[in-house]
């Protein structure tokens, strides 16, 4: 029997603690010395026998148990036992492995706090730690003096910008399936091709993406839109049109949103995931997992901006409940993984438009703002 440790192990300290961390798997355990020693015999793949002729005679049946214990817990690999799909689009990372890996799977799945629970720790938080100032001042630079951007409630650009709010109350009119479909087409839909040399067709979006890859996909968690039956859909950027996934049982908005009931009753949620290879194919360091984040936030903005000058009530969110997401979607979570979302409801008619951010239970509109 042949072992090889697995390669997508990291080592680090913590609390005083040395942690073997497996970023593939997502699970972690301390890092004893014999761990240790093991893993680094094993640093190729070599015969489980050789090992146990290296110690001695009183040990070799705990020691032998213990390596296949590793094995069957995947910090050993086994040649007789392939690599598990994940393992495999893991390990498909290369270059960007283990920096981009390790912090994409430890930054899955966070257990997320309740606004009460939230607020609680700020306010103790605060008495030690002041909450550092918003802006940067240097004190004593010569200042120059710019003109303010022009006022207008118009509808023009900067109206809009400057009425875009998170919204966490919505109207129960539905969404119109026209909005939907123009939310889709300026923030996500394929604009134009051109060719790049070398590189072949590649698509143009509103949204600028290093080296035109678009990694980010959506996916629309329709609730309540006109002339399209509730469910999830797939929306295909190239050709602007729905790919039903799934219409039974399709779960309430703030599931995939933990902690988030506020948004319950928006009238679609769309889901942006990123896949990687696309990204991966032109850019080799796992700085490039960077732009990937990043891209998804110009997404994100753009639908949120054509949704306020649409006249609706868009949010974002990036508390996720990744994994539930995934399985839904069917995705592994490393080839293509959930990294956003945003979301659209109408417009109360009961709500100053002043204070849309306002959550639905807390009177204190003015403080609730983002």
């Amino acid at each position: 029997m042949e072992l090889r440790r697995s390669p997508h192990l990291v080592l680090y300290w913590q609390d005083g603690q040395l942690v073997l961390h497996n970023y593939a798997l997502g699970c972690a355990i301390p890092a004893q010395p014999l761990l240790i020693q093991v893993l680094e015999w094993f640093r190729e793949w070599r015969p489980l026998e050789h090992y146990l002729e290296s110690i001695s005679n009183g040990t070799r049946e705990a020691t032998a148990a213990l390596l296949l214990a590793m094995a069957r817990d995947r910090w050993l690999q086994s040649r007789d036992d392939p690599m598990t799909a994940r393992e495999q689009a893991v390990d498909e990372w290369t270059d960007w492995n283990p920096a981009a890996g390790f912090f994409h799977s430890v930054t899955k799945d966070t257990r997320f706090l309740s606004i009460e629970e939230l607020e609680h720790e700020l306010q103790e938080q605060a008495k030690v730690w002041a909450m550092p100032s918003a802006t940067k001042q240097y004190e004593g630079a010569p200042q120059v003096a710019l003109p303010r951007a022009p006022a207008s409630n118009d509808g023009t650009f900067p109206a809009v910008l400057r009425e875009r709010r998170t919204w966490r109350r919505f109207g129960g009119a539905p969404l119109d399936f026209a909005s939907l479909s123009t939310l889709l087409d300026l923030s996500l839909g394929v604009q134009s091709w051109v060719t790049a040399e070398g590189e072949g067709r590649v698509p143009l979006k509103t949204s600028p993406s290093g080296g035109a890859r678009h990694p980010i996909e959506a996916y629309v968690v329709a609730r309540n839109v006109t002339s399209l039956t509730p469910g999830v859909y797939h929306y295909a950027a190239d050709r602007h049109i729905l790919e039903q996934l799934v219409t039974d049982d399709v779960p309430p908005l703030d599931t995939f949103l933990p902690m988030q009931w506020w948004y319950r009753n928006a009238a679609a949620l769309v889901l942006f995931s990123a896949v990687f290879e696309r990204t991966r194919w032109r850019y080799h360091s796992p700085r490039a997992y960077r732009a990937v984040l990043l891209e998804a936030g110009h997404v994100c903005q753009t639908f949120c901006l054509t949704a306020t000058w649409l006249g609706l009530a868009p949010f974002c969110s990036m508390a996720l409940a990744d994994s539930a997401i995934e399985q839904l979607l069917g995705l592994d979570g490393f080839s293509e993984s959930i990294v956003y979302a945003a979301g659209v409801g109408t417009r109360p008619t009961d709500l100053d438009n002043a204070h849309p951010g306002a959550f639905p239970d807390d009177p204190s509109i003015n403080t609730r703002r983002d």
